[in-house]
């Protein structure tokens, strides 16, 4: 795009039961629109998408309402709740070939809204994917700072290229929205997907902010889902691992062996019922996680090969 014209920003919003945040959030972002519009800084048709994610609220009624106050505000609607990554991934292509860039955002503003000015800026010095990255986590209790530190921990030592802090607040332009639309499993990952596509990038720091309306939709079981998901759509890693620890248990049942029949030779072989035992139920153990690690990467093959729709769009707002 031409750097002196400013550029049609598209805010994708996912939402799943979202129907008391909605006005809030609706309302602060419009306002920012407005301020980066009145700077220069977007062109005065960017627009805000609520991508709904099969709701069991009023969330796609409150969207309704809210298009009809300010088509600004345009909307979406899933046939039915596929999850968080496929309702941005909707939003995302849906606004793909109407914009020069689209902003991902999630509906409760935890993420500060206002970081947006600083992603289009860097957006429009040549940036093509700005990420949003918490600049701490002194908000968030002991336990939740100490397993979201062990969840993108864990994903590095997974072999996984994920931005420290990030989640899914980040500014794409419509090249790298064009690009990521090519990427077609159906294990949606986007925070593993997009780093892969390699355009120029650079990340905005912010402070995380307090829902401003409704619950989490993030407790910690959909976190560990979450980041299994992640990691066995990005790594054989895990299986590798399997094959090490495999090779290694091998190796000291070598050295039992000889040491059992060193004892045997010298006659100071001692029958030992709780040594035995714990070999059988560490080894029965340690075969059923194997097996899961492997049906897991099989359940996910059973998935891709189907080539199934990642979603449906049952109504549209614009």
């Amino acid at each position: 795009m031409n750097n002196s014209t400013p550029p049609r920003i598209a805010i994708v919003v996912p939402c799943y039961n979202e129907e008391q945040a909605l006005p809030l959030s609706s309302k602060e972002m419009l306002s920012l629109l407005d301020e980066m519009s009145a700077s220069g800084l977007i062109a005065a048709d960017s627009y805000i998408l609520c991508s709904n994610d099969g709701s069991r609220d009023r969330t796609w009624q409150v969207i309704e309402q809210l298009h009809a106050a300010d088509d600004r505000i345009k909307g979406i609607s899933l046939a039915h709740n596929r999850g968080h990554q496929n309702a941005l991934l909707a939003g995302l292509m849906a606004v793909m070939d109407h914009c020069d860039a689209a902003i991902s955002i999630d509906a409760d503003l935890q993420d500060d809204p206002r970081a947006m000015i600083e992603m289009v800026k860097k957006f429009r010095e040549g940036c093509e994917i700005v990420y949003g990255v918490r600049s701490s986590r002194q908000t968030d209790t002991w336990f939740k700072r100490t397993t979201a530190h062990g969840f993108y921990s864990f994903q590095n030592v997974m072999g996984l290229e994920t931005i420290y802090d990030h989640a899914d607040y980040r500014l794409m332009s419509n090249r790298a929205l064009h690009l990521l639309a090519q990427y077609g499993e159906s294990n949606l990952f986007l925070r593993g997907i997009i780093p892969q596509i390699g355009l120029k990038s650079d990340v905005v720091k912010y402070a995380r902010n307090p829902r401003v309306a409704g619950e989490s939709k993030y407790p910690l079981s959909k976190m560990l889902s979450f980041s299994i998901d992640g990691i066995t759509s990005f790594s054989a890693r895990p299986m590798r691992w399997i094959f090490m620890t495999g090779l290694t248990l091998l190796i000291i049942d070598i050295l039992v062996a000889i040491y059992v029949l060193i004892a045997i030779l010298n006659g100071t072989a001692i029958g030992g019922w709780a040594s035995l035992m714990l070999s059988v139920w560490f080894l029965g153990s340690l075969m059923l996680i194997s097996i899961g690690i492997v049906g897991e990467y099989i359940g996910k093959i059973f998935t891709e090969v189907k080539h199934r729709p990642r979603f449906a769009v049952a109504e549209e707002l614009w």
